[in-house]
């Protein structure tokens, strides 16, 4: 963020698992004056720090509370449930919720799944449940490699917390991650515009909601026509 005669940067906010490594590459060959500040967030938090402006943007996971947000989804993750090498689970190429009705399923505070709705006759989204919740995801996981449950997570947060004794498996029919990205409806800048299209893959040239000007077909002009003259004929020649 930046005062009224502070040089102008932009500060862009992103949640565990999430990689902005190459819009800011590309904010970089575009922006080279312009410096882009990397924030890391807690998922948690990550609304209240656009609400209050420690962030111009925001990479976040939905679902989130919208009032007040614009929020740009831009992919959806991969659910996977990370297991043990040697669990059981470890041998399927993908799981099912079934498959993990009798297990120990972890649920960390700082989880984003939207899992409200998705099985209406089950209080809780998958398996059994702990007595506690871990706080964060990086603490469900070192109980994963202690043998206490297994955890469901974006493919990219297992990829983040990867271990050597653990390994992950899609998880099929259950509630998928979906990255967006946010900002203060009221505060749509210049430099917001500039990432929004990035993220989009807009090129240099183009502007939001311009379409690009159609080419006008000229008719080739006509070339001047010239009339052919007959031949000369020249004076028969008299016989000797």
């Amino acid at each position: 963020m930046t005062g009224p005669d502070a040089p102008p940067s932009f500060t862009l906010g992103y949640v565990p698992g999430v990689t902005p490594g190459k819009w800011v590459r590309t904010w970089q060959e575009r922006l080279p004056r312009v410096p882009l500040v990397l924030e890391s967030l807690d998922p948690r938090e990550a609304v209240a720090k656009i609400h209050a402006r420690e962030v111009d943007a925001a990479l976040l996971r939905l679902p989130i509370d919208r009032t007040g947000l614009h929020a740009i989804p831009l992919y959806t993750e991969t659910t996977v449930v990370v297991v043990p090498k040697d669990h059981l689970v470890a041998a399927a190429d993908e799981v099912t919720p079934e498959d993990l009705a009798e297990e120990l399923v972890l649920h960390a505070h700082d989880d984003t799944l939207d899992w409200p709705g998705y099985r209406p006759d089950r209080p809780e989204p998958l398996g059994k449940r702990p007595d506690h919740r871990p706080d964060t995801t990086a603490d469900a996981i070192e109980l994963v490699a202690a043998g206490v449950g297994l955890l469901v997570v974006p493919q990219s947060l297992a990829r983040l917390h990867h271990r050597r004794d653990l390994t992950y498996r899609p998880l099929a029919d259950v509630p998928e991650s979906r990255v967006a990205l946010s900002w203060l409806e009221d505060e749509t800048t210049d430099l917001v515009e500039q990432f929004i299209g990035i993220v989009r893959g807009r090129t240099v040239n183009s502007t939001r909601g311009n379409a690009p000007a159609p080419v006008k077909k000229t008719k080739p002009k006509p070339q001047p026509t010239t009339k052919k003259q007959p031949p000369k004929r020249g004076k028969p020649r008299r016989r000797s």
